[in-house]
């Protein structure tokens, strides 16, 4: 049984995470653009299956991929911070509307409390996803850098064999 889903949600449901999309990837890009282009650039060196990248380009990677590490680090961190934020004022949001109601069940409390506090929420999570977003990158890129450093002890290793061997 095949299930297929109402055209008019699914096409909500696109608009509303377009939004969103929209607005995470503003701070994502606030703190991760250079590190993005960067890895570009990288990613660019890397299909060039003519030329692999040099010793230099290697050491050069190494240094402006840690500092760009470093710089979008900080970022990551400023974010948690509006993540933690955004997610105190949401719960506070949801108990003080959760505390007006006098009337109806639990459940119907619980829910217009969660109707009540919907903007705070969904502030809670662009800077959830944002804060998620942006560490992604950052580890990311430390993967990409431990795999940078490896090539390089790879090569050292070979021109030393090569140099034993040619002296031996």
């Amino acid at each position: 049984m095949e299930m297929t889903l109402p055209k008019e949600m699914v096409e909500n449901i696109d608009e509303c995470s377009a939004q969103l999309e929209e607005t995470i990837n503003k701070f994502v890009s606030q703190y991760a653009s250079e590190l993005d282009e960067y890895v570009q650039f990288v990613m660019s060196l890397l299909r060039d299956d003519e030329n692999p990248p040099t010793d230099l380009e290697l050491d050069d990677i190494c240094m402006r991929l840690s500092t760009l590490i470093y710089f979008t680090s900080t970022g990551c961190e400023q974010l948690g911070i509006r993540d933690d934020l955004s997610r105190s004022a949401y719960k506070e949001a949801y108990n003080t509307a959760r505390s007006l109601i006098d009337k109806g069940t639990v459940a119907d409390k619980n829910a217009q409390a969660e109707i009540d506090a919907l903007q705070e929420h969904l502030v809670a999570v662009v800077f959830s996803k944002a804060y998620k977003i942006l560490k992604a990158k950052v580890e990311s890129a430390q993967e990409i850098l431990a795999s940078v450093k490896k090539v390089m002890s790879r090569r050292i290793s070979e021109q030393e064999l090569s140099r034993i061997q040619t002296n031996g």
